[in-house]
């Protein structure tokens, strides 16, 4: 059998020329970063996105908030257990009204979201994690290059996200070549794909909350959408790049779901 991969790398259509590469995080902030970590789950607190990173800087648009993943009053941690049903219709339900535009400079593309019928998932609050992830400001939008908007009804989109079952998933993702052996995401032309094992229970070992999990899923599949290839963990200890397949193993790097770090590009070695 295959080994199971995330997706496929595309051809770019936003950018041009190769991203800037930062530098990887030092053992120093590691070792600073694994104590916070430590320190917020003690603390029973809320850590979602910033798991390397601080608070983040306000969007400079308004996105709405999605709801709590569980009722614990400490992070929930991403486990490998899996949750929800197998298969579903294939048929989905999207997303009717429009947002705000994300990023302030940059081409506009739009996007719609849509969760596959009978599986149990509000289309509002997968709608409004994926509004959250693409609104902050480590996201793709960082650079002024880009900016994203999701639209509904009939209008015309650039790509979908798209909320399915392992099974679907797996189907859509095979018509155009990927094997994910019914476990990883991917992205077809126009379509990220996130496979809903994944997004209830998060990968194994990934040591992070199941929140920063989803925005990693969903900025690795927008990263292929926009040219990106497979990077690799740059050194244990390191931050994952957004890149990495970190689905199937860190390679002893720190998770991370950000395509920017402390305001620049990070990433890592290109995998062939």
């Amino acid at each position: 059998m295959a080994q199971p991969t995330e997706t496929i790398p595309a051809e770019p259509q936003v950018r041009s020329g190769r991203p800037r590469h930062r530098r990887p995080l030092g053992r120093g902030r590691a070792i600073t970063i694994a104590i916070m970590v430590l320190a917020a789950a003690i603390g029973g607190a809320a850590v979602g996105g910033r798991w390397l990173a601080g608070p983040a800087k306000p969007s400079a648009q308004p996105s709405p908030n999605p709801s709590p993943s569980s009722s614990g009053s400490g992070p929930v941690i991403a486990t490998q257990a899996p949750q929800g049903p197998v298969s579903g219709p294939g048929t989905f339900t999207y997303a009717n009204s429009t947002g705000p535009v994300h990023g302030t400079a940059g081409t506009l593309k739009r996007f719609r979201v849509g969760v596959e019928n009978g599986i149990g998932q509000d289309v509002a609050a997968f709608t409004a994690a994926v509004d959250k992830t693409f609104g902050d400001p480590r996201g793709w939008t960082a650079d002024g290059q880009l900016r994203l908007q999701r639209v509904g009804g009939q209008a015309t989109v650039d790509f979908t996200v798209l909320l399915a079952t392992p099974a679907t998933s797996e189907a859509m993702c095979a018509k155009v070549g990927l094997h994910t052996n019914q476990y990883v995401s991917c992205r077809t032309p126009g379509q990220l794909i996130i496979n809903l094992a994944r997004w209830l229970a998060g990968a194994p070992d990934y040591g992070a909350p199941i929140e920063l999990y989803r925005e990693y899923a969903i900025n690795h599949e927008m990263g292929h959408e926009l040219g990106y290839g497979h990077e690799g963990c740059p050194g244990a200890g390191d931050a994952a790049p957004v890149m990495m397949q970190q689905t199937l193993g860190l390679k002893g790097c720190v998770a991370n779901a950000w395509p920017f770090v402390d305001g620049d590009r990070y990433s890592g070695p290109k995998v062939p």
